[in-house]
């Protein structure tokens, strides 16, 4: 498969910039392939009964957090394959707070929601390595907002990185 470089800020809302930002210079599927196990060794050693703390009133707890990956994976796994396929109708925006006070992944082991989340994103993976160059760079909209596969791409590891971060920062998780 032909390099498919860095997406342009066209491709993405502006918002996405803290995330995409984060994603180091190279080809994005072997970065998209190799963060689930990134994301296991840092959050895989941890008890159930760590996997509930919330670093203050009102936040979600890492449970929560993989949680809220896993639901953005899969809304921007949804994003890219109905803008790759050329489906021209506007797709909606994606509002995390709801998702995360209507989720029950807080009643899950750590494990299982691991699983999850390697299982959305070697889906998301095979997906976008079966893409064609030009359906990459194929413009669509999200919450009337520009976004591409490859911006999603992007995003998608972005985000996790974000993610990554917050809990290495708020929740002393070793990343």
């Amino acid at each position: 498969m032909p390099e498919i470089g860095r997406p342009e800020p066209t491709e993405y809302a502006p918002y996405f910039e803290r995330y995409i930002s984060l994603v180091p210079d190279g080809a994005i599927l072997p970065a998209l392939e190799a963060q689930p196990a990134e994301v296991r060794r840092a959050l895989g050693g941890l008890p159930d009964s760590r996997a509930g703390y919330r670093y203050a009133e009102g936040k979600w707890s890492i449970r929560e957090v993989v949680g809220h990956v896993i639901d953005a994976e899969r809304v921007f796994g949804y994003r890219a394959l109905c803008v790759a396929r050329g489906d021209a109708t506007p797709l909606p925006g994606f509002d995390e707070k709801a998702y995360g006070r209507n989720s029950p992944h807080d009643a899950y082991p750590l494990a299982e929601l691991l699983d999850e989340l390697e299982t959305v994103r070697k889906g998301n993976v095979l997906f976008f390595r079966h893409l064609r160059f030009e359906d990459w760079t194929r413009a669509g909209v999200a919450n009337n907002l520009p976004v591409s596969p490859r911006g999603l791409a992007y995003s998608m590891v972005g985000h996790t990185i974000h993610h990554l971060n917050g809990l290495r920062d708020n929740y002393g998780v070793q990343v």
